[in-house]
């Protein structure tokens, strides 16, 4: 083989394994790409969660207190007409 044939076969060679290492190099950009992507997405996911399942915390406390409230209210009630403190 001549020497102007092996340095096309070797030139030939690098360009083959260059593209081959450029189409790996997008190949992981593109797959961590799409790990960012999921990864933001299941973050806003889990956002989103936790403000809701506050939302509902607060509305369960603020009609517990509501309900406290009542009672506490309903026993002065009670206690104010054992002593017959309720007429005016």
């Amino acid at each position: 083989m001549s020497s102007a044939q092996q340095n096309f076969n070797a030139g030939q060679t690098q360009g083959q394994t260059q593209a081959t290492a450029e189409n790996w190099v997008q190949s992981t950009k593109d797959s961590a790409s799409a790990a960012s992507d999921k990864a933001q997405a299941a973050a806003n996911t889990t956002g989103q969660t936790a403000q809701q399942s506050m939302e509902e915390s607060a509305g369960f406390l603020q009609q517990t207190g509501e309900q406290m409230k009542n009672m506490a209210q309903g026993a002065v009630d009670s206690v104010k007409h054992t002593l017959g403190m309720d007429k005016k």
